[in-house]
């Protein structure tokens, strides 16, 4: 079975930047062009259109890119183009960036409560969580949800802790409904 583009290609620029010592040169160049393609979707659209020919593809992304990125980073940009993939630039960068956290050992955390989180608050579960999960730091994101009634939903990759009051009282409902 053959691996899947993303994976393929952001395990080699992964690879290479390990060999290179360019891990942090690649991943905030990695980061900007996120950002880009989010900003400009019709950017990509362009590279994938089917009328464009591959030569015309790579001349747009040296027009662009050209002497504003790493080698490393306009190499796989034109690999990618004149693979066909162009549609998938945005999840290889993305699965580029997932292993480079893996390698940095940084954790992403998703931190949901009913109000919001003062500065001291939010301090402490993030230390919590170094703690506790044995990353050494933490990319954290807090959103609000009053729903919630109390308590804290924290999502690390598949793991979800929910201490919220609504589970709580959702479980003790069901547990009336069956006694």
């Amino acid at each position: 079975m053959a691996k899947q583009v993303d994976i393929t290609y952001g395990n080699a620029l992964f690879e290479l930047a390990v060999e290179e010592n360019k891990v942090d040169v690649l991943l905030d160049e990695a980061k900007a062009l996120l950002d880009i393609f989010a900003k400009s979707p019709d950017f990509i659209k362009l590279l994938d259109h089917p009328q464009m020919s591959k030569q015309e593809k790579k001349a747009v992304v040296q027009t662009t890119f050209g002497g504003r990125l790493s080698t490393e980073m306009e190499g796989l940009i034109a690999m990618v183009v004149e693979k066909g993939h162009s549609s998938k630039l945005s999840s290889v960068l993305s699965y580029f960036i997932k292993c480079v956290k893996k390698y940095k050992n940084i954790g992403v955390a998703s931190v949901t409560s009913a109000v919001a989180l003062s500065a001291a608050q939010k301090a402490a579960i993030e230390n919590r969580l170094i703690e506790t999960t044995g990353y050494e730091k933490m990319e954290m994101s807090y959103q609000e949800d009053p729903s919630l009634i109390g308590g804290l939903v924290i999502r690390i990759e598949d793991r979800v802790v929910d201490s919220s009051i609504k589970t709580k009282l959702e479980k003790l409902s069901k547990t009336l409904v069956n006694a």
